[in-house]
C-alpha cells in the first residue's frame, strides 16, 4: 500500500480512497463504520490481532481477515467493520493500494458547565478566570458563561500543571466530574489552550452566554415615581455590568459611606451579588472569597482606603491567582476629592462604578469611571437617596429578594432626612410589610450607632440583622433594634446636654439663625455620636425649636460639619471658593447643597470659619430645602 499524495501532473488526486490518521485523543465518537484507519498492532492472539487506531480506540482484526502474519508494532490499514453496542470494535483489512491520508483531530462533545453531572467524563471549553497553586494540584477555575467550575490538574506536589495556560486564555479541559467538599470539580485528564478558529468559536460562545445571562431582571420599581424613571434605566445598565462581572469570575469590592443611607445601599446589593456568586460558582463559600464590603468614614474615597483596597487586591492576585476586582462605590465617590484615589486604581485598570447622591463633579470623575449614577445628572437632587437607588439595583440583579427589601427605601429616606415627594409612599410600602414609622426610625438610628462602633469593619451579620435584610431570626432583629436605638438615644441626649450650653447663636442678615459650637472643646470625644452626627442632632433640635431657617456649624481643630434648613448653601461651591480665596488653608470636602463637611489646615481655622459664615449670610432662603416639615 502507498500513501501517494499527488499524480504525475503534480496535482492532488482526490478520487483515491481516504485513510484516516486519528489524533491520539480521538474517541469512539470520532470514528464511523466503513471508514479506513491507520493502525498499529498492540497484541497477537490465536484468533487474530488487536490494533490501536488512537490511544483510546482499539479493536480486533479476526484471523479470517488476515492474509499474513503480524507482530506487535507493525503498521497496517484497517477498515471499521462493526462497532458493537458494548463498545467492542471489529476491523477488516481493506484491499486498497493507492490512497491518501487525512488527519483527524478529536472534536469532543462540549458539555456546558451548568449541565455537568457528577460521575461523568466530560469536556468543557471556557476562559481561565483563576489559577491557584496548592501544595498538591493546580486549581484552574474555568468559565463558559453558564457557570464556573474548578479543575484540578496534578503534575507533582506543588508543581504548576499546564504552565502554558494563563488567566483569560480559552482552554479545553477533559476529565472526570467529581465532588470535592460538596462542590463539583473536574479531575483533569487533559487541558489545552485553544487557538485559531477553535478559540474564536469558543470565545463567541462564551460572550453569547454572558450577554444572555447578564441581562437585568425585567421588573418595575417598587413605587411609581416619574422622577426616578431615567435613573431606573441607568440602574439596569449597572445591574447588567455587575452581573457580567460575577459571571466572568471577577471579584467585587464595595465601598460605602458609613451611615444609615450607606448601609441601606450596601446591604441589599451585597445580598443580591452574593446570591449570584454562589449560584454561578455552584459553591456557597464562593462569596467569601469573591466579595468584600467595607465602610468609609469620609464622604469620599480617601487615599488611606484606596491604598488598603489596592494592596488587598494585589495580594489576592498573587496568592490566589484571582483577577483584580471590580470596585463599586455607594453613597460616595462622585466628587473631585475622589479623583486621586481613582487615578491610583487606573494604574491597574481596575473598573469602577459609582452610585451616589452627593453633589457630583462629573467632569472630574467620569473619565475614570465605567458607570456613574447620580440624581443630579438627571435634574434631581439628594432627596433621591443612594439607599433608594440601590434597593432597585439589588432587585435588578436578583428579583427574588424583592420582598425582603420593601422597607429599606423608607429606612434610607428617613435616615437621610429625604424630602422626596414619594417618602409617604415608601413609608406606606414599609407599613404593608410590617414596619411602622417608629420602627423604621429606630432601625435607622440603630444602623448609625452600629456603623459608628464598627468603624472600618464590615460587620455583615450585625448590619443585616439590624436592617432585617437576610436576617434569619426576627426576634433577634427586634431585640437588637430596641437595645441599639435606646443606647443611641441615650448617648445623643448626653452629648447634646454637653454641647448646648456652649452653642453660639447669631441672626444673619438673611434672617436665618446661625448656630455654631466648638466640638473639640465641649463635646464628648471618641464616643457616639461623632462630630457629624452631633452637629446633625443639634441642628434638628434648633430647627424644631425655631421653626425658621437654620444653619448649624460644628467644628474642631481642622474640620467643620455643616447643616442647613431653609437656606440654599451649595456647600460644594462654597468649598471651591474657600480653597481659591484662602490659598494655603487646604480646604477640601463637600456633600449636598445643605449637608456637608470640610477639612482645613488647623492654624487657619478662624479665617476659614469666618469666611464660611460670610458666604452663608449671603445665601438665599429656600423653604423647599427645609427638612423640618413633618412627613405627611
Amino acid at each position: 500500500m502507498t500513501d501517494d499524495t499527488a499524480g504525475e501532473s503534480g496535482e492532488r488526486d482526490d478520487s483515491r480512497p481516504v485513510v484516516f490518521d486519528l489524533a491520539p485523543d480521538c474517541t469512539l465518537a470520532d470514528i464511523e463504520q466503513g471508514a479506513n484507519y491507520h493502525a498499529v498492532v498492540n497484541g497477537v492472539v490465536a484468533y487474530g490481532v488487536f490494533v490501536d487506531i488512537s490511544d483510546s480506540v482499539s479493536g480486533l482484526v479476526h484471523e479470517s481477515n488476515l492474509d499474513h502474519d503480524y507482530s506487535v508494532g507493525d503498521r497496517l490499514v484497517v477498515e471499521l467493520e462493526e462497532l458493537k453496542e458494548n463498545g467492542d470494535v471489529a476491523f477488516d483489512v481493506p484491499d486498497i493500494d493507492n490512497y491518501r491520508t487525512e488527519v483527524v483531530d478529536h472534536e469532543p462533545d462540549i458539555t456546558p458547565i451548568g449541565d455537568l453531572q457528577t460521575g461523568s467524563e466530560s469536556t468543557i471549553e471556557g476562559s481561565v478566570v483563576q489559577i491557584k497553586q496548592t501544595g498538591g494540584p493546580t486549581i484552574f477555575h474555568i468559565n463558559d458563561g453558564t457557570g464556573i467550575v474548578s479543575a484540578a490538574a496534578f503534575e507533582a506536589a506543588g508543581v504548576r500543571a499546564y504552565p502554558e495556560a494563563e488567566i483569560d486564555d480559552m482552554v479545553r479541559v477533559s476529565g472526570s466530574v467529581e465532588t470535592h467538599q460538596d462542590v463539583q470539580q473536574i479531575e483533569v485528564d487533559s487541558l489545552a489552550v485553544l487557538d485559531g478558529e477553535t478559540e474564536v468559536d469558543a470565545q463567541a460562545s462564551l460572550q453569547s452566554e454572558l450577554d444572555e445571562r447578564s441581562a437585568a431582571a425585567d421588573i418595575e420599581p417598587l413605587i411609581e415615581w416619574p422622577a426616578f424613571e431615567p435613573i431606573f434605566e441607568e440602574l439596569k445598565d449597572v445591574a447588567q455590568l455587575l452581573r457580567e462581572t460575577v459571571l466572568e469570575g471577577r471579584p467585587l469590592r464595595v465601598r460605602h459611606h458609613a451611615d444609615g443611607d450607606g448601609m441601606c445601599a450596601a446591604a441589599p446589593v451585597q445580598l443580591a451579588l452574593e446570591n449570584l456568586i454562589a449560584d454561578v460558582h455552584g459553591d456557597p463559600e464562593a462569596p467569601r472569597h469573591l466579595f468584600k464590603r467595607l465602610p468609609s468614614k469620609a464622604p469620599y474615597y480617601e487615599m488611606e482606603d484606596v491604598t488598603r483596597d489596592l494592596n488587598f487586591a494585589l495580594e489576592g492576585q498573587e496568592r490566589h491567582g484571582q483577577k483584580l476586582p471590580f470596585l463599586l462605590m455607594l453613597d460616595n465617590g462622585s466628587t473631585e476629592e475622589d479623583v486621586p484615589a481613582y487615578q491610583n486604581l487606573a494604574h491597574y485598570d481596575i473598573p469602577i462604578a459609582v452610585i451616589d447622591h452627593h453633589h457630583p463633579d462629573p467632569e472630574a470623575v467620569e473619565p475614570l469611571l465605567d458607570a456613574h449614577v447620580n440624581p443630579y445628572l438627571y435634574g434631581e437632587d439628594y432627596r433621591i437617596t443612594t439607599g433608594m437607588m440601590c434597593v432597585e439595583l439589588a432587585r435588578l440583579i436578583d428579583p427574588s429578594i424583592s420582598e425582603d427589601l420593601e422597607h429599606v427605601p423608607a429606612v434610607a429616606g428617613l435616615s437621610d432626612r429625604s424630602k422626596a415627594d414619594v417618602m409617604a409612599d415608601y413609608v406606606d410600602l414599609a407599613n404593608e410589610a410590617g414596619y411602622d414609622r417608629s420602627h423604621l426610625e429606630d432601625i435607622g438610628e440603630a444602623l448609625d450607632y452600629a456603623a459608628h462602633w464598627l468603624r472600618y469593619s464590615e460587620g455583615k451579620t450585625l448590619v443585616t440583622d439590624v436592617l432585617d435584610v437576610g436576617c434569619d431570626d426576627p426576634a433577634r432583629h427586634e431585640q437588637l433594634i430596641e437595645f441599639l436605638s435606646e443606647r443611641a438615644e441615650r448617648d445623643i441626649d448626653r452629648q447634646l446636654d454637653a454641647v448646648e450650653p456652649h452653642v453660639e447663636h447669631e441672626r444673619l442678615d438673611s434672617d436665618a439663625h446661625l448656630y455654631r459650637v466648638d466640638l473639640d472643646n465641649f463635646a464628648h470625644r471618641f464616643t457616639y455620636p461623632a462630630p457629624g452626627k452631633t452637629t446633625g442632632n443639634l441642628h434638628d433640635r434648633k430647627v424644631t425649636e425655631t421653626g425658621e431657617p437654620v444653619i448649624t456649624i460644628g467644628y474642631g481643630p481642622d474640620f467643620a460639619v455643616l447643616r442647613s434648613d431653609g437656606v440654599r448653601l451649595d456647600i460644594p461651591r462654597m468649598v471651591t471658593e474657600l480653597n481659591e480665596e484662602l490659598p494655603g488653608a487646604g480646604v477640601s470636602g463637600g456633600g449636598h447643597l445643605v449637608v456637608g463637611s470640610i477639612k482645613f489646615v488647623k492654624g487657619r481655622r478662624e479665617s476659614v470659619i469666618d469666611l464660611l459664615v460670610e458666604k452663608m449670610a449671603e445665601a438665599d432662603l429656600d423653604e423647599s430645602l427645609s427638612t423640618a416639615a413633618p412627613l405627611e
